[in-house]
C-alpha cells in the first residue's frame, strides 16, 4: 500500500511546493480588490439567487432555454463539489490561513468549488451561444433597451460574450492558486468538473417548462418580483458555505 501511494504522495507534494512557488511570486503584483471582486463574481451566494431571478422574471423567456440547465447545472455544481470534498477532505493550503481578501469557506481545498462552477459557466455559454444570440434578436426586434443601447453584428456580440466569459473563468481559477485558497491540482479538477457537469447540464437539465410554470405562478398568483426571489433565495443558500 505504501509503494502504491508513493506517487501519489510525491504528485501531491510537487503540487503544494508549486502552487506556493506560484502564490508567493504573483500574489503581491496583484491587487486584492481583482481577487475579491473575481472571487463574489462566481460565488454561489451570488450566482444562485440572480439565476433563479432571471429565471423567474417574465422579461426573460427567450434565455429559457440557457437559463434552465444553468439553474439546475449551480445546484448539480453544489452538491459534486461538497460530496467530492468531504470524500477526500483535503487540507487548504496552510499559507492563507486567515483567508485573506476572501469570503468565508470551509477548510477542505479539494476539488475548487469555484472554478468547477466558473468553467460549468462557459461552458454553458458556449454550448448555449445559438440560443443567446436568437434571445439577443428577439429583444432587439422587440424595441427594448437592447435595441437602444447595444448596437453591432448579434453572431459578433455573443461571440465577444463566449470570449469573455472563457477568459473571466480561466481568471476566477487561476486566482485561486494565486490567492492561496487552492492548490493548481484542486484548481485544474474544478475546472474539469464544471466542463463535465455543463456537458451534462446541457444535455439532461433543460427543464424549460417546469421554470415557465413556475413563472406563471409567480407572477399569477403571487406578485412577487424578481428581487424577491433573490432575496429570499440569499437566505436559504447557506449550504453554499462549502465552495
Amino acid at each position: 500500500m505504501a509503494t502504491r501511494s508513493s506517487p501519489l504522495r510525491h504528485l501531491l507534494t510537487f503540487d503544494a511546493k508549486f502552487s506556493h512557488f506560484l502564490h508567493s511570486l504573483f500574489n503581491s503584483y496583484l491587487p486584492a480588490s481583482l481577487h475579491l471582486v473575481l472571487e463574489l463574481s462566481a460565488d454561489f451566494r451570488f450566482s444562485f439567487p440572480i439565476t433563479l431571478a432571471l429565471c423567474l422574471s417574465p422579461l426573460s423567456p427567450s434565455l429559457i432555454p440557457f437559463l434552465s440547465p444553468l439553474l439546475f447545472g449551480l445546484l448539480l455544481d453544489l452538491s459534486f463539489v461538497g460530496l467530492i470534498k468531504i470524500i477526500f477532505r483535503r487540507p487548504r493550503p496552510p499559507y492563507n490561513p486567515h483567508m485573506s481578501a476572501a469570503v468565508s469557506a470551509d477548510n477542505y481545498s479539494f476539488p475548487s468549488g469555484h472554478a468547477s462552477r466558473v468553467f460549468l459557466v462557459a461552458a454553458l455559454v458556449s454550448l448555449s451561444a445559438n440560443t443567446i444570440e436568437a434571445a439577443l434578436a428577439e429583444l432587439r426586434a422587440s424595441g427594448g433597451f437592447v435595441h437602444q443601447w447595444i448596437a453591432g453584428d448579434d453572431t459578433k456580440l455573443v461571440g465577444i460574450v463566449v470570449v469573455a466569459v472563457r477568459v473571466w473563468a480561466a481568471m476566477t481559477a487561476l486566482s485561486r492558486v494565486l490567492l492561496g485558497r487552492h492548490f493548481l491540482i484542486d484548481v485544474l479538477a474544478g475546472a474539469c468538473l464544471g466542463v463535465f457537469e455543463g456537458l451534462l447540464a446541457f444535455q439532461f437539465l433543460r427543464l424549460e417548462e417546469l421554470l415557465r410554470k413556475l413563472a406563471e405562478v409567480e407572477v399569477n398568483c403571487f406578485g412577487i418580483g424578481a428581487l424577491g426571489d433573490a432575496s429570499l433565495a440569499i437566505y436559504w443558500v447557506d449550504i453554499s458555505k462549502i465552495l
